[in-house]
Formats: C-alpha cells, structure tokens, sequence
C-alpha cells in the first residue's frame, strides 16, 4: 500500500516492513502527518520490489517478519551494494541488552522497542535522516593507507574495497579526521550520531567492534585504540 502526505511538503521516503496492518497504519499515519511519503509492506518478498523500484530514504523494519525475518534481511541488505547504504531503523519487540546489540551487529542503523510512543519514533526518524544527509565534508581523507571517498561512501584499505555501513562510514571519517585525541563514548555519539539523539552509550561499542572487525583483514583494526575508562583514540603508534 502506498501514502503520501498531501499538505505538508515531503521530507522523505520511508518504507514500513512491519507484518501487523495495525502497526503499519498506525505508523504511516504518524509518519505522514509529519510531511513523509510512506509505503508500507508485509514482509520481504513485498518490500523487495518497492524497493527495487525506488530506494527509499529509510526503512522501518520489524525484527520478526514472516518468512525472512528482519534480521536476516538487514543483514542481506548491507552486503548489498544496491541497498547497503540505507539506513534501517529495526522494531523489536525484544528489550533484552544482548538482542538490541544482535541488532546493531546485523547492520541496523538505530532500534526501538515496542511498545513506543510515535514521538519517540519520529524523533530517531529525523535524527538517522539527518545524519545520513548531513555526510562529511572532505571529498577524500587519507590515514596511514586507509582512503574514504565522501562521494562516492567508498572506502579501501591499501587499494582494497571495505566494505562498511553508513554508521561505521561516518564513525571511520570521524576518526581518521580527529586522530590521536581521545574521545569519551559521549563524545563520539554528539559527534557521529548527533546530539539528542535517542542512542544508548552501549552503541558506540558496538560500532567500534563491527569497525574492527572489517578492518582486520587489512591490518587495520589496531589503529581503533581503547583507553581504559575513558573512551577510543584513533592512532597508528
């Protein structure tokens, strides 16, 4: 099914991938009422082809979806060159530490746990929205053989593709253009995420664990340094 807002200016596409139709109109409801278009599907052989057709801005995804679960297609969907730079926003019933972190691991963007009020998830919606168009200035930004290209949101490792999310892009620029200083976990989610930005301080671990990950390979993972009791530095001694 497909909304779109009529009065108010559109301020992007979100697509719903939630199986209950009761969730699904109650966040397209919301989301148009705040000047989005809104398209909404069942599951993932739904969402699959509106997405094919037109990449939406972001996603709004269920974490337990008939068939493929949201999960599984997060996971697909960032090791996808089509779809790997959408930001996804996963629903979850699951409040447990351990699931929210699954999630994050997975390749979702932010999370949220139902039930939740539509402020709350309004607010996560403009903030990721934010953060994905405001990217970073700099064209290209080079660090002891670790190149990001802005432009293009590639990233190579001595002349190597690496793969990476738009979060660990952003938190990758981040530290390769403020290295050597420390930063607190606080620190780095004002500067990555943004500022009143619903994220809890446990996500930037799981960011940094996700970026070293992708960097080992390449010998990399080493430049992402942790200080004990106050936060990450970014360095090559």
């Amino acid at each position: 099914m497909f909304f779109s807002a009529v009065a108010a200016p559109v301020k992007g596409r979100v697509l719903i991938v939630e199986d209950e139709a009761a969730i699904r109109e109650m966040l397209g409801y919301a989301l148009i009422k705040e000047g989005f278009q809104v398209e909404e599907a069942g599951d993932v052989e739904q969402a699959r082809p509106l997405i094919a057709r037109q990449k939406p801005d972001l996603i709004l995804m269920d974490w337990m979806l008939p068939g493929i679960s949201g999960m599984d297609y997060a996971r697909r969907m960032r090791n996808d060159p089509q779809t790997r730079d959408i930001p996804v926003i996963m629903l979850t019933a699951r409040s447990d530490e351990a699931d929210k972190v699954r999630a994050l691991d997975t390749g979702a963007d932010d999370y949220i746990t139902k039930p939740f009020s539509t402020r709350e998830l309004l607010a996560r919606v403009r903030a990721l929205l934010r953060r994905a168009a405001s990217g970073p200035t700099d064209a290209v930004v080079t660090f002891a053989g670790l190149k990001l290209n802005t432009e293009t949101f590639r990233v190579t490792a001595d002349h190597n593709p690496v793969d990476v999310s738009p979060t660990e892009f952003r938190l990758l620029h981040f530290f390769i253009t403020h290295p050597e200083r420390v930063y607190s976990r606080a620190q780095l989610l004002d500067q990555v995420w943004g500022q009143n930005v619903y994220v809890e301080e446990r996500t930037v671990d799981v960011h940094i664990r996700r970026l070293r990950k992708t960097l080992e390979p390449f010998g990399y993972d080493r430049l992402i340094q942790t200080v004990r009791s106050v936060g990450y530095r970014f360095s090559a001694m």
